[in-house]
């Protein structure tokens, strides 16, 4: 992936989340915290997303 950022529909799908899940996760501490590049445009970084799921994986396992 050439982006290294991502936009709450892609962290939706690398999750296996709903769009609303993802915006209730951040506004809980859950997530990783987005990166507001505008007043409309909001993203997290993939290297953060990554290394969440792999901690939550680690926790699983």
């Amino acid at each position: 992936m050439n982006n290294p950022y991502l936009r709450d529909k892609q962290v939706a799908e690398m999750l296996t989340i709903g769009r609303s899940s993802v915006w209730r996760m951040a506004k809980e501490g859950k997530l990783p915290a987005p990166i507001k590049l505008s007043e409309r445009v909001t993203v997290w970084k993939l290297s953060d997303i990554e290394a969440f799921i792999a901690s939550r994986m680690m926790a699983v396992a």
